[in-house]
């Protein structure tokens, strides 16, 4: 590997690094706009100049562009390259809007980082400024085009990386333009990123727009929940308040990005109908009332109905923790049916699928972006895992051909990120034995178990799509606890009463429940339903752990305390109520596990303070903002 000297420090660096990424790697920051770690090189901006002293190439260069060569000595504070980058800064700046205190890019804007940096802070032009017209980008993404330094990322990202057709570059010269042909929604799956990839303020955030500047908000580090890939995010939320939700780079799970369900979908977390308050029968209550009465009942259904007449019930988004005291509780409440699934088919898929792949070689996102051959099963990406079709194609555009295979794998999941593909009737049709690293990635919505069985036999790694963010720990814990799905235990005709803990239980299997009490954050049938209701924390108000699809356990910290939005919870004429209290309006709520750990204890059992123990204990160090650990087999 090349060895060369960055301001006075020696570094090795791989073949085919550039300059700009060996300085990175010793912590030195060259100023860069058009450079990005997911996209590479372009050499548009001209603002990340060094100066060579020595080796096989002499003087000022880009450094993005320069692959690193035996013998440099690179100098990146020589006063001809500072020179130079604070030029090329003043040129960018010359038709840049005085417009930093109403930009919402304010506080994370490179442009305003570098500009200070490289030494640029009286402006000497006086001339009039080129000034374009903003196009209507939808609800989601605001568009400011005068921002714009030409750095080509965004045009890169959604052609190139995501395959998006409908957003590019026009016009030449002066006149470059960075839009649609048309106003309207960009059609990518992938088009928030543009917020994210943006240098300066040319797309910013619409749904949080003018609501706080980056040191107001509150973030912390998080995993989405729409699918089971779970992808790092960064939500920010500002007086209690989830306002936006940002990507975190972990290039062990999704690289630099997310999709627009994770950023923009709505979680409910600000709905002002959710529950916060401890309910009995309709009634506010206190949380030892609540939880005195829920044990009574319990009693008095037994009595009623009998041993055996009680169903706790949980699904595949609860957390491992949640999950953990599932079982714990139904051992102090005698409960009849510990149910992880509701549905029956959801269970048994999903517990097929993880059994397989603790024996087969389980396939990450960034194992499908190195495949050198993709097959879709039964899977519709765009539903089911948006950010896997992302990473199908990194895979067809280094050569891999994609296959898609069963009726599910919708052809327009191809045409949504641009890629060629090979449509086949049966996973035995595809070629897997011509390939030296084949992934086979395979949806469980539309599967069967015999469908999983097949894949047993493949000579492939193996990808499975589930339905929640901790599938693959809820799985497992029902299979250790000896679950059965909520549809098995009802078809007994036993079970007469019903503890959902942030299960979405259909309202006809209610509806033969005399007994029916919720443990949510958000307004289900089981809420609708319940005659008792203790109220959660959401994901972004607790701390706990996901095991995503491929066996990778990740941690996520709480990002706001819970409690009733500001907005909503202004006294007439917009003032903040004027009680005094330790507790915020509608903060007394509680995470899932903590509230069953409490009921375990009222019910003659310990405490429950961690409650990841035994197998799960490395599991509780982990660090939210690390890559994650796989779980290993029991």
């Amino acid at each position: 590997m090349p060895k060369l000297i960055i301001d006075n420090i020696e570094v090795v660096s791989p073949e085919g690094t550039t300059v700009l990424e060996a300085a990175r790697s010793i912590g030195i920051t060259i100023p860069h706009f058009c450079w990005h770690p997911a996209l590479g090189k372009a050499g548009a901006c001209r603002v990340c100049a060094v100066k060579l002293l020595e080796g096989p190439v002499k003087g000022i260069q880009m450094s993005c562009m320069l692959p690193v060569q035996e013998g440099m000595v690179v100098s990146t504070d020589d006063p001809e390259a500072m020179e130079l980058r604070r030029l090329v800064i003043e040129w960018l700046m010359i038709n840049h809007p005085h417009d930093c205190p109403v930009c919402d890019e304010g506080g994370e804007c490179q442009l305003q980082d570098f500009t200070i940096a490289g030494g640029h802070g009286i402006r000497r032009y006086s001339g009039s400024k080129r000034t374009h017209l903003n196009q209507d980008l939808g609800s989601f993404i605001e568009h400011e085009m005068n921002r714009c330094i030409q750095c080509y990322r965004c045009v890169r990202f959604y052609q190139e990386y995501a395959g998006g057709g409908d957003f590019g570059v026009m016009g030449s010269a002066g006149r470059v333009y960075y839009g649609r042909f048309k106003d309207g929604q960009p059609e990518s799956l992938f088009s928030g990123n543009l917020v994210d990839i943006c240098p300066t303020g040319v797309f910013t955030d619409k749904t949080a727009r003018f609501r706080a500047r980056y040191w107001d908000y509150d973030m912390a580090s998080s995993i989405c929940t729409i699918c089971s890939l779970g992808c790092n995010t960064t939500p920010m939320a500002r007086y209690h308040e989830l306002l936006k939700v940002t990507a975190r780079h972990n290039e062990a799970v999704n690289g630099w990005f997310i999709c627009d369900k994770g950023r923009f979908g709505d979680l409910g977390v600000n709905a002002p109908d959710r529950p916060r308050l401890p309910l009995v029968e309709g009634r506010e209550v206190g949380w030892d009332e609540a939880l005195e009465t829920l044990l009574r009942r319990l009693g008095e259904i037994e009595e009623l109905y009998g041993t055996g007449s009680l169903a706790l019930v949980g699904s595949s988004a609860n957390s491992l923790e949640s999950g953990i005291l599932l079982a714990e509780l139904a051992t102090a409440v005698s409960a009849a049916a510990l149910c992880y699934f509701v549905d029956e088919n959801e269970a048994a898929v999903t517990l097929a699928a993880v059994s397989l792949l603790e024996t087969a070689v389980s396939a990450s996102m960034p194992d499908v972006e190195q495949a050198d051959c993709v097959v879709i099963l039964e899977s519709d990406l765009r539903e089911e895992g948006p950010m896997m079709l992302l990473a199908v194609r990194q895979a067809w555009k280094q050569g891999a051909p994609v296959f898609l295979v069963g009726k599910a794998a919708t052809l327009e999941q191809a045409t949504a990120v641009g890629i060629e593909v090979i449509a086949l009737g049966f996973i035995e049709e595809v070629p897997l034995g011509i390939f030296a690293n084949p992934v086979i990635i395979c949806g469980t919505k539309n599967s069967s178990v015999s469908d999983i069985a097949i894949l047993a036999l493949a000579e492939a790694k193996l990808a499975f799509l589930f339905k929640g963010a901790n599938s693959y720990g809820t799985a497992v814990l029902s299979r250790e606890q000896a679950g059965i799905s909520f549809q098995k235990a009802i078809s007994t005709g036993k079970i007469k009463g019903v503890i959902a803990v942030e299960a979405d239980i259909p309202a006809e299997l209610l509806a033969q429940m005399p007994f029916v009490a919720a443990l949510d954050w958000r307004v289900t049938d089981p809420v609708r339903s319940a005659r008792i209701i203790l109220p959660t924390t959401s994901i972004v108000e607790m701390d706990g752990t996901f095991i995503n699809f491929e066996g990778r356990g990740q941690r996520f910290n709480r990002v706001m305390t819970p409690g009733l939005p500001l907005k909503d919870g202004l006294e007439p004429g917009g003032h903040p109520s004027r009680a005094h209290s330790r507790l915020v309006p509608g903060g007394d709520v509680r995470p899932a596990w903590q509230v069953m750990a409490e009921l375990v204890r009222l019910s003659g059992g310990e405490l429950i303070r961690e409650p990841l123990s035994g197998r799960w204990r490395g599991l509780a160090t982990l660090d939210a903002d690390g890559s994650g650990v796989k779980v290993s087999p029991p």
